[in-house]
C-alpha cells in the first residue's frame, strides 16, 4: 500500500510539473527585418522637377536605402532599433547620421530607437526617438502605399524624440499624449523639451480609421493633421491626409 501511494504521488507530482511547464509563456524571439530599394524616374521636363524628399533623381537608375531593424519584447517591455543606409536613409533624411549638415562624413540615419512598456493591456508608455505620428507617410518605402512621398510629408516632421503615453479605451478609440524635443528631426533638443503632441484615433466601422493629430512647440510651430483611410473593398483603399501649419513666432 505504501509503495502504491508513493508511486501515485510521484505520478501526480510529475503531472503537475509537466502542466506548469506547458502553461509557462516564453517571450517572443528577437525579430530582425530589413529592406532594400532602387528606382528609376523620368520627368518629361527633362530635369529634376519634383522637389520632394525622395526619389528625385532625373533619368537615372538610383538607389534608395538599406533598412535594418531589430525588435524584441521581454515581458511587458520592448525595444525597437532601426538604421538606414543610402541616399533615402542618409542625406535625404534629417538629421544626418553624424549630425553634420554638410554631409561630408555622413554614414547612416537612425529611423527608430526607443523603448516601450505595457503598464496594462490598455496603457502603454514609450520613450526615445520615433517615426512621427503625424501624417500618412514614413521615410522607409516599405511603410508607404506609394514609393514617392508627397509635398505634405516633406514639409512636416519625419521623426520626434520624446516621451508619450497611449491609452486604448477600446479597439475603436485610443488617445496618445506626449512631450517632445523643441525641434523636429533632432536626436537631442536645441534648448528644451517643450513640444506637446497628441493623437486621437477613432475607428467607427470596420475598415475605416481616422487619426486627429496635433504637434505644437515654441521653436517648431504648430501643426494640426488629419489622417484617415477606408478599406472599401479588398482591392480598393481610399486615404486622405490634410494638415494646417502655423510657423513658430520665434526663429
Amino acid at each position: 500500500m505504501k509503495k502504491r501511494l508513493l508511486l501515485l504521488l510521484s505520478v501526480f507530482t510529475f503531472t503537475l510539473s509537466a502542466f506548469a511547464q506547458d502553461t509557462t509563456k516564453s517571450d517572443p524571439p528577437l525579430v530582425i527585418s530589413g529592406s532594400v530599394d532602387t528606382y528609376y524616374k523620368y520627368d518629361f521636363s527633362q530635369h529634376n522637377n519634383i522637389p520632394t524628399s525622395f526619389a528625385s533623381d532625373q533619368n537615372s537608375v538610383s538607389i534608395g536605402m538599406i533598412d535594418l531593424a531589430l525588435k524584441k519584447k521581454v515581458g511587458k517591455a520592448a525595444f525597437v532599433g532601426e538604421l538606414s543606409f543610402g541616399p533615402r536613409g542618409q542625406y535625404q533624411s534629417v538629421p544626418n547620421g553624424d549630425g553634420n549638415t554638410t554631409n561630408a562624413n555622413n554614414s547612416f540615419h537612425i529611423q527608430n530607437l526607443y523603448v516601450s512598456y505595457d503598464v496594462t493591456d490598455k496603457f502603454n508608455l514609450t520613450g526615445g526617438y520615433m517615426a512621427t505620428f503625424v501624417g500618412y507617410e514614413v521615410i522607409s518605402p516599405v511603410g508607404n502605399f506609394n514609393y514617392s512621398t508627397s509635398y505634405l510629408f516633406t514639409n512636416g516632421p519625419f521623426q520626434n524624440a520624446g516621451f508619450k503615453a497611449t491609452y486604448a479605451f477600446s479597439s475603436k478609440v485610443s488617445l496618445m499624449a506626449g512631450i517632445f524635443n523643441d525641434s523636429w528631426n533632432l536626436y537631442k533638443s536645441v534648448d528644451k523639451v517643450n513640444t506637446f503632441g497628441a493623437q486621437l484615433m477613432v475607428s467607427p466601422v470596420t475598415g475605416w480609421t481616422a487619426y486627429l493629430n496635433v504637434l505644437s512647440g515654441k521653436l517648431s510651430g504648430t501643426e494640426f493633421d488629419l489622417t484617415t483611410s477606408y478599406q472599401i473593398t479588398e482591392a480598393f483603399k481610399l486615404g486622405l491626409n490634410a494638415a494646417d501649419y502655423k510657423p513658430a513666432a520665434v526663429a
